[in-house]
């Protein structure tokens, strides 16, 4: 996800957002295994009705269990539930705040239902039913990170995964485009049209949607058999279009160096997500001014193509564990950028992420690995995006380029369409370089901050004296290795070494001549702030 501030039209990893969203728990004694939401919209009130049919999977004997639903509130927004239904059998139920409580008596494990929960009104959130830059009329599900609950009846958890097939009754002047494939289009009369999208792979709920707008659309081509498309406003095609085709090489290169394409087709769509993009599986969903006909949004559209991989198929086992979708599509950007445009540019944008994580800190003493934040947008900061990102930096440099893609695969391939924590991406890590990595886990991604570092060197011949000094205050002290360029006076330079662990250390260096200067980090490898 690519989180939009609208000054000078530049993109930035924050929150575009004025309110919160509570932390959700994933319930343990139920497993969804698919979703078929039946949806009619209308363009003359913004009141949805659904019937939803869920497969669930019994864990353990219950005398009830619970969906996560908003329900309708004093202001006239939230859905409304009309009846449940266990295999055709009317259930008791109760609507409480967020809840939809399901009274029944499962008496053994492992036992799978289908429930039909038919209900109605108008969303709150989640769905976004509003006009676009042009004045028409939109439905756009906006689900991250856990909003689906406002228009879709489920499990609202990114650990409980589960197919989804989207049956959408909409005006037959729309299009719609949904999670999966496109399986039927009915004109069921002059007015309506129905749309059908079915999954063949499970996915979490904040990257299941549907989108219901005016769209031109093109197939710009296939890859690796994955069909690609642009769905953009008819009125800037032209434009949109060009913008868009960038994704056919992106998901070229992804594949290339991850692994097959997780979906059965990518979708490009320009809509009225509230993030600058929302990697929806199959179908991102990017901000409307996107489009611009010069190409400049490049590496959004590379950032929620890496979430296809990253937080859509292989997606963390909870918000905590943000980093291992928001980290890893930073970096995985970053990776790109160095294969395409060369190491110089890499660099560049190692170095302008590494400030923005300077930045945060001074007023945020949060580690990477948050297990005390429970609003959730307040996790889409520069620990989670840029810091994740520089945590895999670091980690490659540790174990080298080899090793480091043999186990981003070896990790892809053992979790896709699964839920992985930080200690399985550690484990699969240890296991192809061979290194324990503990100590390096722990200081990076569960301990705030960084290391603060003031230098100064003296020479006495053929020796100098390094003396490196960590003067973080309100962080703890870090061991991490230290490039070092020594500049000498004639020109020439080499390039050393040192470890570091201490608060004060000072290391005796051999040179060959007078040094001019030292350079601290030349490679840009380390995560530092200069004190």
């Amino acid at each position: 996800m690519y989180k939009v501030r609208v000054l000078f039209v530049f993109l930035f990893f924050r929150s575009f957002i004025f309110f919160g969203q509570a932390e959700s728990i994933v319930q343990n004694n139920i497993d969804v295994q698919k979703y078929a939401f039946h949806i009619a919209v209308n363009d003359t009130t913004n009141l949805i009705r659904v019937r939803a049919e869920i497969t669930v999977l019994f864990n353990e004997p219950v005398h009830s269990f619970s969906f996560d639903l908003v329900s309708k509130g004093a202001e006239g927004k939230g859905m409304q539930v009309d009846e449940v239904l266990e295999n055709e059998v009317r259930k008791d139920f109760v609507q409480k705040d967020e809840k939809l409580i399901v009274n029944t008596e499962i008496k053994t494990s492992f036992l799978q239902k289908t429930y039909t929960v038919k209900y109605h009104g108008i969303p709150k959130d989640g769905l976004i039913i509003s006009k676009n830059k042009f004045g028409d009329r939109t439905f756009f599900g906006d689900n991250w990170p856990n909003r689906a609950h406002h228009w879709l009846v489920c499990q609202d958890h990114p650990l409980d995964k589960a197919l989804v097939e989207f049956y959408v009754t909409a005006p037959a002047y729309y299009q719609v485009i949904a999670s999966g494939k496109l399986k039927e289009t009915t004109n069921l009369n002059d007015k309506q049209t129905l749309s059908v999208w079915k999954t063949d792979v499970p996915m979490p709920t904040k990257v299941m949607v549907m989108g219901v707008a005016h769209f031109a659309v093109e197939q710009v081509g296939e890859t690796h058999g994955i069909p690609i498309s642009s769905w953009v406003y008819p009125q800037n095609k032209k434009e949109g279009f060009y913008d868009y085709a960038q994704a056919l090489k992106i998901v070229d290169f992804f594949t290339a160096e991850v692994g097959p394409f997780p979906f059965s087709k990518l979708a490009n769509v320009q809509s009225k997500t509230r993030f600058g993009g929302m990697e929806n599986a199959g179908n991102i969903f990017y901000f409307e001014k996107s489009v611009t006909g010069q190409r400049k949004h490049k590496s959004l559209l590379v950032h929620e193509i890496a979430h296809q991989w990253f937080g859509d198929s292989a997606t963390e086992t909870d918000w905590k564990h943000l980093w291992l979708s928001e980290g890893f599509a930073t970096y995985f950007t970053n990776l790109y950028y160095e294969d395409k445009y060369g190491e110089e540019i890499f660099k560049k944008r190692l170095s302008d992420q590494r400030d923005k994580v300077i930045r945060f800190s001074k007023n945020h003493n949060t580690p990477v690995i948050d297990t005390l934040t429970t609003n959730l947008l307040n996790l889409l900061n520069a620990n989670s995006y840029e810091k994740g990102s520089w945590v895999l930096h670091m980690l490659r440099r540790k174990v080298g380029d080899q090793n480091f893609w043999q186990a981003i695969r070896t990790y892809y391939k053992r979790y896709a369409y699964k839920n992985a924590s930080t200690k399985d991406l550690k484990k699969v890590f240890e296991e192809v370089s061979g290194e324990k990595l503990d100590a390096f886990f722990e200081q990076w991604l569960k301990k705030p901050g960084h290391p603060v570092l003031k230098t100064s060197f003296v020479q006495n011949g053929k020796i100098i004296m390094m003396h490196i000094e960590q003067i973080q205050s309100n962080f703890p002290l870090f061991s991490f290795p230290l490039e070092l360029q020594l500049i000498y006076r004639d020109g020439t330079s080499e390039t050393t070494k040192v470890y570091v662990s201490e608060k004060n250390e000072v290391f005796t260096i051999k040179v060959s001549s007078d040094i001019k200067e030292i350079l601290i980090d030349p490679e840009v490898n380390l995560l530092y702030e200069k004190g």
